[in-house]
């Protein structure tokens, strides 16, 4: 890879809010739709570091593709950078498993709604670089905890392992947002995009390998949910997702995420029959109202990336 001389920059635009909001709710409903298709694909049988591989590498591909098309110089990178972005993309890349065998025990609307104390955990990160922990991040912890305990302790419903596995996600994907934060505000989002999504693929590619890289023919059913997880979810998701943040920034685009958590859940009770207790969807409520408080607060440490696309 060949290296910069220096980090590259986003380069200077004229703000549209109306472009940026249009892109920023499209990222939302294309995000939205991975839980339950990856559930469908779950169901399939489906290896989950075979479906990640493939679908990783599919998304890096055509993101390296729009960048050598539209902005060539932002494929450079330097190693710092490189090594940066594929170490921390990799964290989430495991986290990424862990969400799809997660679904193997638990219902994706439930598990969607877990997902959603992401941004605490961010905090939690950002608190070891000395953002302060105060009473209110007491408050927000303890909304999100109630609320896990009424998605899965009170109806029995939920498999610990399965809840276990979706916290293990929270952490791969706040580790990477952490260390954006932390290490690679110098560089061009687009760039920094591609490069971790690249970084998530080296994981599932090991596992893939380190089980003998068996192939199972996915069939149409399959291959139709690995493309939508790959064009849909992670390739468009993250492209409008980078525009939005270039036109309203990351904490507009963060303020979306119980939408995002909303439609998750509509998709699994249309397409694949969820239904959840009257006590489930409390502490639905109380997970979405601590994470929005938590991306509150993450406004004001300059949070650049939206809810992350598992």
């Amino acid at each position: 890879m060949a290296e910069a001389a220096s980090p590259i920059t986003a380069t200077s635009i004229t703000p549209n809010a109306w472009l940026g909001w249009f892109m920023a709710l499209l990222s939302t409903v294309a995000s939205s739709v991975l839980s339950p298709v990856a559930k469908t694909a779950v169901g399939l049988g489906l290896d989950p570091a075979i479906v990640l591989a493939v679908r990783l590498v599919m998304a890096a591909g055509l993101l390296a593709l729009t960048l050598l098309l539209t902005h060539a110089a932002q494929l450079r990178i330097d190693r710092r950078g490189l090594l940066i972005c594929l170490g921390a993309g990799a964290a989430a890349g495991l986290g990424m498993w862990m969400y799809f065998r997660a679904l193997t025990w638990m219902s994706s609307s439930v598990a969607s709604m877990i997902f959603s104390l992401y941004p605490l955990a961010v905090l939690g990160l950002l608190a070891l670089r000395g953002e302060k922990l105060t009473y209110r991040q007491a408050f927000r912890a303890g909304l999100g905890l109630m609320g896990v305990y009424l998605l899965i302790g009170v109806s029995g419903q939920a498999n610990w392992l399965g809840v276990l596995l979706v916290f293990g996600a929270i952490m791969g994907f706040a580790i990477l947002t952490a260390v954006i934060q932390w290490l690679l505000q110098g560089y061009d989002a687009m760039t920094v995009t591609l490069y971790t999504v690249a970084g998530m693929a080296i994981p599932n590619l090991i596992g893939w390998f380190a089980q003998g890289a068996a192939w199972r023919e996915p069939g149409w059913l399959g291959w139709a949910a690995i493309l939508v997880l790959a064009l849909a979810v992670t390739y468009l998701g993250r492209v409008t997702q980078f525009v939005a943040i270039r036109h309203i920034g990351g904490g507009q685009m963060a303020l979306l995420m119980p939408l995002e958590i909303f439609l998750a859940v509509v998709w699994a009770m249309i397409f694949l029959g969820e239904q959840l207790t009257g006590w489930q969807w409390a502490g639905g409520g109380l997970v979405l109202l601590s994470a929005l408080l938590a991306v509150q607060r993450l406004r004001r440490v300059r949070l650049r990336q939206g809810y992350p696309n598992t």
